[in-house]
């Protein structure tokens, strides 16, 4: 069975950071692009980075770059997003999800395995 699990959230004040991280089991993670998600109350879900196994098969969305890394341990099975310089906006529940994809490219729709989620929580 495919199964994630993020792990890492929590408080922190404006400008802090967290290393949220995802355990991937159940396939193999090079066949899959690996997608964070996240969802603030009342809003949609939003995507917020992916990584996949291509060249330049990194994604981040404008408000997150140069904030926030994607990055991956292939042994491990785990991919992380390092969160810095974090703003009350980051404020969410985060989600990984998973597509039987080497492309990251789509919408939540497209990623049909998720994790159970993490909530990450900015005060200022």
């Amino acid at each position: 069975q495919v199964q994630l699990v993020e792990s890492g959230g929590g408080l922190v004040q404006t400008g802090g950071s967290l290393r949220l991280s995802c355990v991937a089991s159940g396939f193999t993670l090079e066949d899959y692009a690996i997608g964070w998600f996240r969802q603030a109350p009342g809003k949609d879900r939003e995507g917020v980075s992916c990584i996949s196994n291509v060249h330049r098969g990194i994604y981040y969305e404008d408000s997150v770059k140069g904030r926030f890394t994607i990055s991956r341990d292939i042994a491990k099975s785990t991919v992380y997003l390092q969160m810095t310089s974090l703003k009350s906006e980051d404020t969410a529940v985060y989600y990984c999800a998973a597509r039987r994809s080497r492309w990251c490219l789509g919408t939540p729709a497209d990623f049909g395995s998720w994790g159970q989620g993490t909530q990450v929580t900015v005060s200022s």
